[in-house]
């Protein structure tokens, strides 16, 4: 079957990149496209299609919606998507528990696949993570360092958060309870056991992340460079694909299920 996609936030950088990635694949169409009033392609037609703010009729006429907004948008879009049965492909970054929260009430209705990063090769980068995290003890300290473009607008990014849960899981343990606070001033030295992060926003960086494992007398980094935003919206795509195949089942997936290396 020809699969039908609405997307969320199509004046968006990775709504435009999503576009793109699905004109030019066989097998799926675009059935709705939205965006808020005063968005760049607000009103405007794009890919044969009127960018509105009606996201309900996006949604009722999808089979499933690829979602990159905000987390207020993703909450409501969520409650959408168990409304009109359709799949759902989240990933918005920075939500808080309430939105968290609307996101698991749609998986119980419908499929949904959400993800910090739809990259390849930032899931096998969380897997080799938390293989490590496991293997190397708590004297080896882990740093996350991620950098992206200067309008970035939370931090660390979505994808640094899944990294050190990755290696949180590999450590026994929780990110909550594992992270360290901000270093800014007198911090007092490192505690043992801690996953701290940095942030750095620059220029037009499409993603980069590295997780490094400090060894008293070596150390280990665990790399991923994004040079192209075409990857995130291909993963997402591809997401979108399996979350929409007749007969998946209502849950709350990740990349890992949808590219089989959980």
């Amino acid at each position: 079957m020809t699969v039908r996609v609405a997307i969320t936030g199509a004046s968006g950088r990775m709504g435009q990149t999503l576009i793109d990635s699905v004109a030019g694949r066989a097998g799926v169409e675009l059935a709705g496209l939205t965006d808020t009033p005063g968005s760049p392609w607000y009103g405007r037609t794009v890919a044969g299609l009127p960018v509105s703010d009606d996201a309900a009729a996006a949604f009722a006429a999808a089979h499933v919606a690829v979602d990159f907004t905000v987390p207020a948008a993703t909450r409501a879009h969520a409650e959408l998507a168990a409304t009109h049965a359709t799949a759902l492909v989240v990933g918005t970054t920075g939500l808080d528990a309430q939105d968290q929260a609307a996101i698991s009430a749609a998986a119980a209705h419908v499929p949904v696949v959400q993800a910090a990063n739809f990259s390849l090769g930032v899931n096998l980068l969380a897997a080799l993570v938390q293989q490590a995290a496991e293997r190397l003890g708590t004297d080896w300290d882990i740093e996350i360092l991620e950098m992206h473009h200067r309008h970035k607008v939370d931090a660390p990014s979505g994808t640094a958060l899944a990294l050190g849960a990755a290696a949180a899981r590999g450590r026994g343990g929780d990110l909550d309870t594992l992270r360290a606070g901000p270093r800014d001033g007198i911090t007092g030295p490192r505690e043992p056991g801690q996953i701290g992060f940095a942030a750095l926003r620059g220029g037009d960086v499409a993603g980069e992340h590295s997780v490094i494992f400090a060894g008293t007398k070596e150390r280990l980094e665990l790399t991923h460079k994004a040079t192209d935003r075409a990857i995130f919206a291909e993963g997402a795509l591809h997401a979108a694909l399996w979350a929409a195949e007749p007969g998946r089942a209502p849950g709350l997936y990740s990349m890992a299920d949808v590219l089989g290396i959980g």
